[in-house]
């Protein structure tokens, strides 16, 4: 049977490959560490587990939801916003509870986009932005990003394109896979350049908790970004909630509706203990966030030593849930790099290229293993690199 043309340029995602060479490889030896997917192994805190034991014992709580989330959680999301971002958003019309964020980038492509349209993506940048406008019908436009450039667009450079098919642009700060954070007046500038050539932003906004010396930061705390963006966000990182699937999409009203009717075909509302779940989880106070950078700060220190034993050259001021370093040159790409350390000392980090073209250089490296786990990486490493100079 021959699948849909929609899937010609669409390929199977890279991790899920990797994951069935790596369990082939646990076959044969020891288990690979495995270092590439930023799936927090930390639990949520303790209370939001409470709230949806507490809530799934209830009889009164397995029915179908509605496809919007109860008033509870859009409340919720509305007060975290407002006290983390300084962002006053109408929990009524300007929340969409989704089922994790990821689900929001297929959601508003299929909402929006069509064949003829043009979408602008980063290079390097979240693999699923590509897929969800090639799934729509739309063309992907990559925009560069690099080192020189301090990983943000050269708008000035955009603007000088042909803008005239494009609808969307994602954004995506703090930056993954690079861990840049928004610098000073970025999103005030990606603001002016939206409003000038009639593009929707969608800001994807997942890593502004962690390990970010800065108060977090929305786009739509910009104004006039109410008109020109929405914005995703999650409890997958910033919660330790990933496999629960929570998440919002943000901003105008009147977008959201219509994501809402797109929406409403694929799934028959959020398990109700979950979203009673979250909104305990959107009312911790800072301690909780205190608490698990502490946790990822010492991490990234092992994580730092690791990369160089390898030779690499991390990016300063990154902030999230990796790492990202440049390759030695002695190395073709970041793919060579991977494979060697995979096969040699059974570590797997994950080769930048994935990002797209112009990560091929990099590494990019979680911090979701436990230190015991990343002190016995570096030991596999520097027992492999003992072994090869002999």
């Amino acid at each position: 049977m021959q699948v849909a043309s929609r899937l010609q340029h669409t390929q199977e995602y890279y991790f899920s490959q990797k994951l069935r060479e790596i369990e082939g490889l646990n076959k044969t030896g020891p288990s690979v560490i495995n270092l590439g997917i930023g799936s927090p192994d930390l639990p949520p805190h303790p209370r939001v587990v409470a709230a949806l034991t507490a809530a799934a014992a209830r009889p009164d709580t397995h029915a179908y939801q509605s496809y919007k989330g109860v008033a509870a959680l859009r409340q919720a999301m509305s007060g975290w916003y407002q006290r983390q971002y300084g962002v006053d958003l109408n929990p009524e019309t300007e929340i969409l509870p989704l089922l994790g964020s990821k689900e929001g980038i297929m959601h508003v492509s299929m909402t929006l986009l069509e064949a003829g349209d043009e979408v602008l993506i980063p290079n390097p940048g979240y693999p699923a932005y590509r897929a969800a406008a090639h799934l729509s019908g739309a063309t992907p436009v990559p925009y560069d990003l690099t080192a020189e450039s301090g990983w943000l667009p050269d708008l000035e450079a955009l603007a000088a394109q042909d803008l005239s098919r494009v609808k969307l642009m994602w954004v995506n700060y703090p930056h993954m896979p690079t861990g840049t954070p928004p610098p000073a007046g970025f999103f005030e500038r990606l603001v002016a350049f939206a409003t000038v050539h009639n593009i929707l932003l969608v800001h994807d906004n997942p890593y502004s908790f962690i390990l970010n010396e800065r108060p977090a930061q929305s786009l739509l705390a910009v104004p006039g970004a109410r008109a020109v963006a929405l914005e995703l966000n999650s409890l997958s990182k910033s919660h330790n909630m990933a496999g629960w699937r929570v998440g919002l999409l943000a901003g105008r009203a009147d977008v959201l509706q219509e994501v809402l009717r797109f929406k409403s075909n694929l799934d028959s509302g959020m398990f109700l203990p979950v979203q009673l779940a979250a909104v305990e989880a959107l009312n911790l106070d800072e301690s909780w966030y205190q608490d698990l950078n502490a946790h990822y700060r010492a991490r990234r220190e092992l994580v730092l030593e690791l990369l160089t034993l390898l030779g690499c050259h991390p990016e300063p001021g990154q902030v999230g849930l990796f790492v990202w370093a440049a390759a030695p040159p002695t190395y073709a790409d970041g793919y060579a790099l991977s494979d060697e350390i995979l096969h040699e000392a059974r570590v797997f980090l994950t080769p930048g290229g994935i990002f797209g073209s112009n990560g091929n250089g990099f590494i990019r490296v979680s911090l979701c293993q436990t230190p015991e786990v990343l002190q016995q990486a570096l030991q596999r490493v520097r027992t492999a690199r003992a072994a090869a100079a002999k």
